[in-house]
This record gives structure tokens, sequence and C-alpha cells, in this order.
């Protein structure tokens, strides 16, 4: 209940109550002049007046969120977001170890956050268009028109450059159309994980969600489909600067960095998990008919460092950033590693080093027999036998003293149904 309110009328602000603040807004005709009359905290509280569409002040009071309770809100995606790809269940869940994490997982639903078909006639819009020359007199329409202008002004111009460079870029334009409907049965999984946990991190774990969906609409637009590049950028967007001061996390005294883990990978039908992951603990796979985790070949398994720790050597901006070492070269389609889940009732699990760290055989052996009692189950149930498992490990880690070492939990579990 908003007792009081202070109003900006004057240098001496008068209290008003909300009854008399009421009568005052309902006489102003303007909707942006009745918002500017109230503050938007009240003296006692974070809880602000609230004004509906039609600027009409609501009694029901406005909380205003804390930064770690945004950010919360902001990283946990919505079960609504679950896309349905035949023959596919999935589902994941995060408990971080404050109130925020560091942690962050996303279902990337093609189908509902992109309009593929509006994509699709766009491409092949631009791909009947490409191969049009540009009347005389005419403005330029596209980039081609505009690459054509500039063609024409080189010495050594020929009409058939024209030609061959029109019909190049049109059948750019078709094989995006083509590979945009594959997105109709694909669909994404994100699963980040920013060193240590609290805001700090959570603000490090957007920093990639926001960095890589924007490089996602790029990817759209010219290739229909997500390529190396965008993993390529994104890990350059968590690389430190050599001439930036101010990074987050940093101080002059200090050398800490922002660092995390990130895997993104894409399922189709068929259960074949495509994925490329930096720094982060391997996937698992219960195989249904063996009960058990199935051995994976390392050689299918390409890892890197953790994001922002290693630049090519080949790119161009490498000498503007600090990097642990230096790759041979950029990333390329041969550093996606493959999964397939091969039988109904298997399980892919991805998780965070709060789950697993990937390497303890004890800790693998726990929650091997933790599938083997749930495997059967939907993979919501799945997902939420894990993440109890991994919880009470914490009592353990409490019992024994060791509090600092519990972190942020997400499991993400795909299950070939």
């Amino acid at each position: 209940m908003i007792a009081a309110i202070s109003v900006e009328a004057s240098a001496d602000a008068e209290v008003l109550t909300l009854d008399s603040l009421e009568d005052r807004v309902r006489d102003t005709d303007s909707c942006s002049e009745r918002k500017k009359i109230v503050k938007q905290r009240s003296l006692d509280s974070r809880e602000a007046p609230h004004f509906n569409a039609a600027g009409s002040l609501m009694t029901k009071a406005y909380k205003v969120p804390s930064i770690d309770e945004y950010l919360r809100e902001r990283l946990m995606p919505v079960e609504g977001a679950i896309p349905h790809i035949p023959g596919i269940e999935m589902f994941g869940n995060s408990i971080p170890a404050e109130i925020v994490g560091g942690d962050l997982f996303e279902y990337i639903n093609f189908q509902q956050r992109y309009d593929i078909e509006a994509r699709i006639q766009q491409a092949e819009h631009l791909s009947r268009e490409f191969l049009e020359s540009l009347p005389p007199g005419h403005l330029v329409r596209n980039s081609v028109d505009d690459h054509v202008q500039w063609l024409k002004t080189t010495p050594g111009y020929r009409s058939e450059m024209e030609t061959e460079y029109r019909f190049a870029r049109s059948s750019e334009q078709a094989r995006v159309a083509e590979d945009l409907r594959e997105l109709y049965s694909t669909a994404g999984i994100l699963v980040v994980d920013a060193q240590g946990h609290g805001i700090i991190s959570a603000k490090i774990a957007s920093t990639v969600h926001d960095t890589f969906h924007a490089l996602m609409l790029t990817e759209l637009d010219r290739y229909g489909k997500t390529t190396p590049m965008l993993f390529e950028n994104v890990n350059l967007r968590l690389a430190q600067s050599v001439t930036a001061r101010n990074a987050l996390g940093m101080t002059e005294n200090e050398e800490a960095r922002e660092i995390a883990t990130m895997l993104y990978g894409e399922v189709v039908p068929g259960g074949h998990f495509r994925f490329v992951n930096f720094g982060h603990p391997p996937p698992l796979v219960f195989s249904a008919e063996y009960q058990k985790f199935m051995k994976i070949d390392e050689n299918r398994m390409v890892q890197f460092l953790a994001l922002g720790l290693q630049i090519p050597a080949d790119h161009p901006d490498r000498r503007k950033y600090y990097s642990i070492s230096c790759r041979q070269t950029e990333f390329d389609s041969f550093d996606l590693a493959e999964i397939t889940l091969m039988s109904p009732g298997d399980v892919l699990v991805l998780y965070t080093d709060g789950v697993y760290d990937g390497s303890d055989d004890q800790a693998r052996a726990l929650l091997e027999a933790v599938l083997r009692e749930h495997y059967r189950q939907p993979a919501r149930d799945i997902c939420n036998a894990l993440l109890d498992h991994a919880v009470k490990q914490d009592d353990h880690l409490r019992e024994n003293g060791d509090e600092a070492l519990i972190d942020d939990k997400t499991v993400f579990i795909v299950k070939r149904t």
C-alpha cells in the first residue's frame, strides 16, 4: 500500500495521499503529463505507482526489481519456447547458487523466434532481383547494383563481369532460402557457464547471450543458418582487449578477466546433435539399451579453450587482444563435434560443472545411477532428478565446510522418443 508519494512540482515537493493524487491525475488530460506528476518510487520503499495503457493510476503497486532479480528473470527461458522436433523431447532447468548465477541455458526455437517463411520469401525475391540489370536512370536497389556501379568505374571492366557477378550473388540467395527451410526441423540449444556466481557472473552470461542473438540475426540474413563465423565472433567478444581498461571484473591491480564456457548445438529429427564447445564439460550419452553412459570417441569431441582465451593466429585483430595461445586457424565446420542418439529412449545430458565437472569417475557413476532409475521418464523428470541429486551433493560440501565449492547448476536433457 502506498501511503505517500512525492511530486516534483517545485523545489519543495508536496506530499499527497493516494486519493488526492488520483484526483489530480484524473484532471490531467495528457497521458504523458499524468506520468510526469508522480515519481517512480515511493518515499519509503521501492514500490512505485502503476499506470495502465490509458494513463489511469492503478492502485496495485509495482515493485521495481533489483538488478539480481532482473538478471535472473531475463536469463531464465520460458517453457513456451521449448521447440517441438519430431522424435525429440527436451527440457532444461537451472538452480543458481545465489539469487542469480552465471549459468544460462536457452532453447533456440527457430520457428517461434524468427519468421522463417518471410525470410525465405525475401531471399527468393533477392535471388530474382540480383539477376536484373539496373535500368538507366534508376536508383540503386540493392548491394549488387551498388557493387556493379563500382565495377564499371574500374580499369579493365567488361560487360560479362556484371553478368557473372549477378549470377553468383543470385545463387547465394537461392542457397540461403534452401538453408532457411532446414530450420523448420531444427532446434538450437545454448548453454553458458560464466566463472563464479552472483551478479558479475550473470552479467558476463548476459553478454554472451546478447552477443549470440545479435550475431544470429546477421547469420540468418546472410547465410540462412549458423556458421563458424558466429562462434568466432562470440569468442572475440569475450577476449580481453589490449587497450580497453574497463573490462568487466578488472581493475588496474588485478589480472581477472571475463571467462565463460559455452556449448551450442543443433538437434534434428533422428537424434543427430552437432555442436561447438568452448571449454564446457563434454556431453554425456546414456544408452537405454545398455542402461549406462556410452564411451564417446574423443576424436569427435573437438573442444576449444573457454571463450576469449584463444584467438586464431590468422585473425586480423589478433594483436589487439590478449591470448593465452594462438590457434593456428580460425574456427571452421571441421571443428564441430557430432553425437547421434541411436535408439529410442537414449538420453543426451548437457550440464555445467556445478553438477559434474566431467572428470570425476565416482561422480559420473552416481549420475549414471540416477539416469538408470529415471531414463524411462519424460525429459523434464530426468532433468529434475539430476538437479535434485546435485543439490543433495551440496549438503555433503556443507558438512565438510566446503560451502565455497557450491556452484550454479544447470542440466539440459535431449531424449530420443
